[in-house]
């Protein structure tokens, strides 16, 4: 039913999320607003539309805001006051800055909206009302076993890049990055910290702000420390694009290991090609349809989501998408990738 209506829909729904302003909703509609980190990363996009989509099945008046880039704290910011001050019911929101965005949302759970984080976890995670998320530690986790059982008795040298997100870390960062070198043997020390491990397979971290540009800066940055990556993790599958192109500059594209995390169609199709070795689907989607459904039943009747059973957040599922399967490792294959993929 969903795919029905995000098919019959999605045409009309170019909504542009920097230009949309707030406003009342009409006196049968409920307000919500979408926030999301960037309106360019297929992720969002994909998002964008899923909400919108389920706003139109359910009578909700969606304001939708992004930040310019990955990162941008202080837009994201104003459009939670924007939200406030235009008496919207609930706020879904993937947040830049995780632990700085808490008091405005603070201020927004005071006014009685909902408040709900997609697929990034604030800090602290009951600082939002519930969180629908990829649970991103098993994300890394699948990634991280995968590249050790490709390296085999090989993994114990390893040579591993680690491009980040941003240098605030938000969880999402966290959690895909100690996920990863746990599933791959490191000993991750603190869970809760990017860079604190001893390994000397870790050639180091550097930050892509999520973007191509960013992932190949990044690349090159520590092929300088050490030529001899044969391993490299990254945040997202834009950021494997990039780190891929700075690899080929090098004639160094082949023998190296890229994993990274999103499953968009892009990023599976390179799963295809061969730029990327196996990548972690998420399903945003899914993320924003429940949150909106979410939105409803608390204006309908104040009932708030439950979480996923053994989890502090609803878990909206992930799968390993690879056609070279390693054995132990569950996996998905690039057909039934991109049967499933967004962007």
């Amino acid at each position: 039913m969903k795919k029905a209506l995000l098919g019959a829909t999605l045409g009309a729904l170019a909504l542009s999320i920097a230009t949309i302003a707030p406003h009342q909703a009409k006196a049968d509609e409920i307000g919500a607003c979408l926030i999301t980190k960037t309106d360019i990363n297929p992720f969002f996009v994909k998002m964008k539309e899923g909400a919108t989509a389920a706003s139109l099945a359910m009578n909700i008046d969606l304001s939708t805001y992004a930040g310019k880039i990955d990162g941008d704290h202080e837009t994201q910011v104003q459009a939670v006051e924007s939200c406030i001050a235009s008496g919207a019911k609930g706020i879904l929101i993937t947040a830049s800055d995780t632990k700085a965005i808490v008091p405005v949302l603070k201020k927004a759970r005071d006014a009685g909206i909902l408040v709900i984080a997609l697929d990034t976890p604030l800090e602290p995670i009951d600082a939002a009302d519930a969180t629908f998320a990829t649970d991103n530690f098993k994300a890394g986790q699948l990634i991280g076993e995968w590249a050790k059982a490709k390296l085999g008795d090989k993994a114990a040298d390893a040579k591993i890049a680690m491009l980040d997100l941003t240098p605030s870390a938000p969880s999402v960062d966290v959690l895909r990055d100690q996920g990863f070198l746990d599933g791959f043997g490191v000993d991750i020390k603190d869970k809760n910290k990017i860079g604190d491990e001893d390994d000397k397979r870790i050639v180091g971290h550097d930050v892509t702000n999520g973007n191509e540009e960013g992932g190949r800066k990044a690349m090159e940055n520590l092929l300088q420390r050490d030529s001899g990556i044969n391993v490299v993790y990254t945040i997202n599958e834009p950021a494997a694009a990039g780190a891929y192109e700075a690899l080929k500059a090098f004639n160094m594209e082949k023998g190296v290991l890229i994993v990274s995390v999103d499953g968009g169609c892009p990023g599976v199709l390179n799963v295809k090609d061969g730029v990327i070795g196996a990548t972690s689907q998420q399903y945003p989607v899914d993320m924003a349809y429940k949150g909106i459904e979410a939105i409803r039943a608390w204006a309908d009747n104040g009932t708030k989501p439950e979480n996923t059973k053994g989890l502090n957040f609803y878990d909206t599922g992930v799968n390993l998408v690879t056609d070279s399967p390693a054995e132990g490792v569950p996996s998905i294959g690039v057909d039934e990738g991109m049967s499933r993929c967004w962007g």
